[in-house]
């Protein structure tokens, strides 16, 4: 018997519209892949560009980048087959395609089926389907290629066996949320039982915006059971062995076995990738932001430092006549924990200085939320001047309950490039504190049982303008992730009064939102890509329906 087929599984982080950078990559990586003994190397859905690349599809430049990176890839793959997702111009037509490569020619291609065009998908405004099935014969095994959203359709898998395909090799660019692993293993187990074959899937990694794209690339067999896992959220040139059972008629793969992390270990994972991607592909050499001694900075703190290193990041406190000294001293430990850069700029003086220019137009800004706001766009302003000067980004440190209902202010504390915790629910921030603190201590236990607040104004208390966090959370996910209405929120055991008043709290802060920095998608509605509502509008889920 011949010995089996290796084939090599490139979960690689690639950068979006860097098609040079992702050439020499694939490059590399073939050469890499060749020397450990790989017949077959797999690289994930449109390699070449990144994913996704958007409106630089529009680009007439791009595809000719695109077409003369493709020849370079095909001469340099010699005795190796190579297998690599790109967008294919074809006359006015574009697809989302894959080559197969093999001594320096083009000996297979394949386009996409499936559009998505859902949630953070929208491929349909940039793509044609593909109709025909793609089979190519490599070492004696007849592989049906398909891509991403193809393997959700079984039809596909289906159709890839009556062409004459013994297994599917499938590549992704299949983002992350939570819930994500079994979702997939679910699709590609239904797409594997239905055909009667097995499946090699491989996924990008990496961060791009708000996405995150989370690597976990597996294999099942032609049952549905998985036989092999890679790593998730870390780059891998992960091995398959491709042989036949022992009757010879159906293919296998085999592999080594890597556990997948539980819910608070996979979003922090994710949360650290973003960031450091973010950080990264933008060629920013670090990060700074404001340290108040509270959960939400404490939590974005440790995030920051994971991802970038604590020689990249910068912290600073900046006290106000309401900043409680244990606020100040905790700030100060957190800093000390992480080992990372901590400065104390107070705000007073300037605080007091915009206050005697804006008496002549603001006589009461001294009182109520001008005077809270005013304190937190001080913190902008000096956070920003950080940025300017270090050339580091600034992390906003709000959270989605927050960010939900515009407990925020604009040019204040919503201030930055980038907001880690922007799709992340306040329970979650204790969840993953004391997740994070597990293993190796850099959160307070004081910071993560003391009340929150803002501290902008005497004895101030989060619950003071908002329902209790394990209150307003389901309340927020049911009325955000699920679309239901206050009435149907309140059927759920919750007062339907309070139901109301976080609804329209949502509503009218749109606007808001609209103007906040980026952040890692974790949920399946997140604010931005996944949940687009008109600023503008008088729709009131209250209104009867008319009859």
């Amino acid at each position: 018997m011949s010995p089996p087929l290796r084939l090599a599984l490139a979960q690689t982080d690639f950068c979006v519209g860097d098609i040079s950078g992702n050439r020499t990559r694939i490059i590399e990586l073939t050469a890499l892949a060749a020397a450990e003994g790989a017949d077959v190397v797999v690289f994930p859905e449109l390699a070449l560009t990144g994913y996704p690349p958007e409106d630089l599809l529009f680009r007439p430049g791009l595809h000719r980048r695109v077409r003369v990176a493709l020849e370079e890839i095909a001469a340099a793959t010699a005795g190796t087959h190579v297998i690599v997702g790109y967008p294919e111009l074809d006359g006015d037509a574009l697809f989302n395609s894959c080559a197969v490569f093999f001594a320096g020619k083009r000996i297979a291609n394949y386009r996409k089926q499936h559009l998505p065009n859902y949630s953070v998908f929208d491929e349909k405004r940039y793509f044609v389907a593909g109709t025909e099935a793609c089979v190519v014969d490599i070492g004696g095994v007849k592989f049906g290629l398909s891509i991403c959203e193809d393997i959700w359709s079984p039809d596909t898998a289906q159709q890839n066996r009556a062409a004459g395909a013994e297994c599917i090799c499938n590549i992704n660019a299949s983002p992350f949320h939570i819930g994500k692993f079994s979702e997939r293993n679910n699709a590609v187990r239904d797409a594997a039982t239905t055909s009667g074959l097995a499946v090699a899937y491989v996924n990008t990694v990496g961060g791009q915006d708000e996405l995150v794209f989370d690597g976990a690339s597996f294999a099942l067999d032609r049952h549905g059971a998985v036989t092999a896992q890679a790593p998730a959220f870390s780059e891998s040139l992960f091995m398959l062995e491709v042989e036949r059972e022992a009757a010879g008629k159906n293919i296998f793969f085999s592999g080594s076995m890597t556990e997948l992390p539980d819910l608070e270990a996979a979003v922090y994972d994710a949360l650290v990738v973003g960031i450091r991607d973010y950080v990264a592909k933008n060629r920013f050499p670090g990060c700074a932001l404001g340290l108040s001694g509270g959960i939400d900075s404490a939590l974005t703190l440790a995030l920051a430092v994971d991802a970038l290193g604590k020689d990249a990041v910068t912290a600073i406190a900046m006290p106000s006549r309401y900043t409680a000294d244990m606020s100040v001293d905790d700030a100060r430990e957190e800093a000390k924990l992480l080992g990372c850069e901590f400065r104390i700029v107070p705000i007073d003086d300037v605080v007091r200085a915009f206050g005697t220019s804006l008496s002549p137009v603001l006589p009461e800004h001294g009182v109520g939320v001008t005077a809270e706001n005013l304190q937190a766009r001080t913190r902008g302003v000096m956070l920003m001047a950080v940025s300017n000067s270090s050339g580091r980004m600034v992390l906003a440190t709000g959270n989605k309950s927050e960010m939900s209902v515009g407990y925020a202010t604009l040019y204040g504390d919503m201030a930055g490039g980038f907001a880690p915790l922007k799709d992340i629910s306040k329970t979650l921030v204790y969840r993953l504190s004391r997740w994070r603190n597990e293993r190796s201590p850099a959160i307070p236990e004081r910071v993560i049982v003391r009340p929150p607040s803002a501290e902008l104004a005497p004895d101030q208390k989060d619950s003071d303008s908002l329902p209790a966090y394990d209150i307003l959370d389901p309340i927020l996910e049911s009325y955000i992730e699920k679309d239901m209405t206050p009435r149907e929120i309140a059927e759920l055991g919750f007062d339907f009064a309070t139901a109301q008043r976080v609804a329209a709290m949502v509503d009218r802060n749109e606007y808001k939102r609209r103007q906040a920095a980026p952040g890692v998608r974790i949920t399946k509605r997140a604010f931005g890509r996944d949940r687009r509502v008109p600023i503008t509008s008088r729709y009131d889920e209250q209104k009867p329906v008319p009859r």
